[in-house]
């Protein structure tokens, strides 16, 4: 019978955390950034646009989520060229964005839109599975 889990034992672990540590420094310093300026945005706004405001929040953490994953699978397709992508190894960022999503909860690091939550896991999910199209097998 075969081993369900022998497949995960022969996953890059080690490179697909160091390509997520990176792709969410990157996006945090990036959300810092995007911070300040929406800070400014929503000081010079005024009520008649505040519903389309709204509308954008409920959206960035989706889009910066699927920023988030297409950068994480750049990141790993640039510096990692011997990995073979296929979609165990997709599956497999995922969960490692997400685990280091949740890690970086628990640092005091002023954050707006990468922050744990179910949206931006979602924006995760969507940005390496659309962006890395190419790299899905057929059975």
């Amino acid at each position: 019978m075969r081993n369900p889990f022998g497949r995960l034992k022969s996953l890059p672990w080690a490179i697909l955390f160091q390509v997520a540590l990176v792709a969410v420094a990157i996006a945090t310093a990036a959300d810092l950034l995007l911070a300040q300026g929406l800070a400014l945005l929503l000081a010079n706004v005024g009520s008649g646009l505040m519903p389309l405001m709204q509308l954008l929040f409920m959206a960035l953490p989706l889009a910066a989520g699927f920023g988030l994953g297409a950068l994480g699978l750049t990141l790993l397709e640039r510096w990692f060229t011997r990995v073979y992508i296929d979609t165990g190894i997709l599956w497999a960022l995922v969960a490692c964005l997400a685990l280091v999503l949740f890690a970086k909860g628990f640092l005091p690091i002023p954050a707006a839109l990468v922050t744990p939550s179910y949206p931006l896991v979602v924006g995760v999910l969507l940005g390496i599975f659309v962006v890395g199209k190419r790299h899905w097998r057929r059975w």
